[in-house]
């Protein structure tokens, strides 16, 4: 897995004439670099899916919340949507600070999730316990993302990065 996402990273980076530097995070739907193009300064993000249905369902919630001029909720910085390239299934973002919010591949845009009450119980009672005394703060900004049509079920620490001083 990682030895295809790489080698779809290196194509892509040869592509675009930019260059890969560090990984800034990987899970089941793919991996994120950060990247350089080298005719301009700083840096940028490029996550690269595994699987089309994952790529699509991300690039569709960064392009709602870029026609939304979305770049924080509630106080939780998200990604700028800068690029998509469906050949490569990459998808080009801003490199965010703590606090953030990220990683839609599992969100579902305009159509919440069809759990019985007792998968979205056990679902609740699992990110509760993941999030402790956060957990209503998390749930607030789960009902913020529903309110721009985006149903968000990966959800936890690693996603959600809360300021220095609550942590």
């Amino acid at each position: 897995m990682d030895e295809d996402l790489n080698s779809l990273a290196e194509r892509y980076a040869l592509k675009r004439n930019i260059k890969l530097g560090e990984r800034l995070g990987f899970g089941i739907h793919g991996t994120v670099f950060a990247v350089q193009d080298n005719t301009k300064p700083g840096f940028f993000a490029v996550k690269f899916h595994l699987e089309k249905r994952p790529f699509e369902l991300e690039s569709r919630v960064y392009q709602r919340l870029r026609e939304e001029q979305t770049t924080r909720i509630l106080g939780f910085n998200v990604p700028q949507l800068l690029r998509i390239d469906e050949e490569f299934r990459a998808i080009e973002m801003t490199i965010v600070r703590s606090p953030f919010l990220l990683d839609f591949a599992d969100a579902r845009l305009d159509e919440a999730p069809d759990f019985s009450e007792d998968v979205l119980r056990q679902w609740e009672e699992e990110k509760a316990e993941m999030f402790g005394e956060k957990w209503p703060e998390v749930t607030r900004i789960l009902a913020a993302l529903e309110a721009f049509g985006v149903h968000l079920l990966d959800i936890n620490p690693r996603n959600v990065s809360f300021p220095e001083e609550t942590q």
